[in-house]
């Protein structure tokens, strides 16, 4: 039912989130659409939470382990980039 799958939806709890969020999102990803990765974005933002979304182009949901080398490359620095501000 929509009641039950709102239960289980991020965007419902958007208001519980404090800490500083990446998404990370490769735009060919038919497993979870990116549509998903820039709801709950802007859910984030409307309520000012720190949070930032990067997209990449031609990627699928493996990205990170079988994405193009400069793909996996720009997935890995975001992480760093991302670890060096917040911690």
């Amino acid at each position: 039912s929509a009641e039950k799958l709102w239960q289980h939806s991020p965007l419902k709890y958007v208001s519980n989130v404090n800490t500083p969020l990446l998404l990370l999102h490769g735009e060919m990803d038919f497993r979870c659409p990116i549509e998903q990765s820039e709801q709950f974005f802007v859910a984030l933002k409307r309520q000012k939470k720190e949070a930032v979304l990067v997209s990449f182009p031609d990627e699928t949901h493996e990205v990170s382990r079988s994405g193009s080398p400069k793909m996996r490359l720009q997935h890995v620095e975001e992480i760093k980039g991302w670890f060096n501000k917040y911690l």
